[in-house]
């Protein structure tokens, strides 16, 4: 399988793409796009971006929104996941998993509080495509979802987990780690990218994009199929959940302690996305072809420090932090 380090090395000079981190905006159990209005919604999550963030959200989000925890400034989208919770083995308890910033490959993410690192890929990091049609940014309003908290089968394309020894990512695996991770596990969500031309969202809040990788996320992809003609960016989400804590609590042998939110399979992990850029700011990044993860000056960035000042309010008053008896809506 490549990895994400193997495909950088194969990167052509004609493409381009964002790579950007986007500090913790808040984990609570809020979901506007599977659950838009219900408070609390089923399972607790972790947000990242503009502080626009509600129970309900709908229209141009970027024109609301006021701040946002992500390193490019023009940028008020909101990326969620499910969060990552520690099982004792004993006593049945669970514990929070914090987050830590993905080390940088190109480009620091020196300051990000927690948080995730944010991909708006060309071609999926290949030299493979060059005649690949043009990449046409998202519009106000749009969402979608990747994976499902129900899935109990083989897990889906571009979802991946990776046990994180120092700096190694190690190879990437369909399920958690069978073993103590020394650096964390790393998790990678990989969204589609061809789009039906027409709708924002479908009743499944993916119906209307297609994905036309058949393995890995980070693989040559296809041109777009008829009924989803248009090709939009690579969105991925890229995760570190400082699970070293735990680790002196994983007895050896035992299956692995950690659960999502929803406490299902590993199979069902799952991220949300919802768009929220200014203006044309995204379209401007993936017209430039002549460097990478920048978007070649053509984005405003700011300091990280600026980011994390970034909060919104907590709707959801209840505990998810420290050892709780159940985990919250279960």
């Amino acid at each position: 399988m490549k990895t994400l380090t193997t495909a950088l090395a194969l990167i052509a000079p004609v493409h381009a793409g964002l790579r950007f981190p986007c500090s913790t905006l808040t984990t609570q159990r809020l979901d506007p796009v599977v659950e838009p209005g219900k408070i609390p919604s089923a399972h607790v999550h972790h947000i990242v971006g503009g502080n626009a963030f509600s129970a309900t959200m709908e229209g141009d989000v970027g024109a609301r929104a006021t701040c946002t925890t992500c390193q490019m400034a023009e940028d008020f989208s909101n990326y969620w996941t499910a969060q990552l919770y520690f099982k004792h083995p004993t006593n049945g308890s669970y514990h929070k998993v914090p987050v830590i910033p993905v080390q940088p490959l190109l480009g620091g993410s020196d300051g990000a509080k927690s948080g995730l690192t944010v991909y708006y890929t060309q071609y999926d990091l290949t030299r493979d495509n060059l005649n690949q049609q043009k990449i046409t940014a998202f519009k106000p309003g749009f969402r979608m979802t990747v994976g499902s908290p129900t899935e109990e089968g083989k897990p889906q394309v571009g979802l991946r987990y990776q046990c994180l020894q120092g700096q190694n990512r190690g190879p990437e695996l369909d399920s958690f780690p069978t073993g103590p991770c020394s650096g964390g596990i790393f998790t990678t969500h990989h969204f589609p990218a061809c789009w039906d031309g027409q709708n924002l969202d479908s009743p499944d809040h993916q119906s209307h994009m297609y994905n036309t990788i058949q393995y890995d996320g980070f693989l040559d992809a296809p041109a777009c199929p008829s009924s989803h003609p248009v090709r939009m960016p690579q969105v991925t989400y890229e995760t570190v959940w400082d699970t070293t804590q735990f680790n002196s609590l994983w007895q050896s042998g035992a299956p692995n302690p950690f659960v999502w939110s929803f406490e299902g399979s590993a199979a069902g992990t799952h991220a949300d996305y919802m768009f929220g850029w200014k203006g044309d700011a995204l379209q401007r990044a993936m017209d430039k072809s002549e460097c990478f993860y920048d978007g070649c000056g053509s984005i405003t960035k700011q300091a990280m420090s600026v980011a994390n000042q970034c909060t919104i309010k907590t709707t959801v008053n209840e505990p998810v932090e420290g050892w709780l008896d159940k985990l919250p809506g279960r």
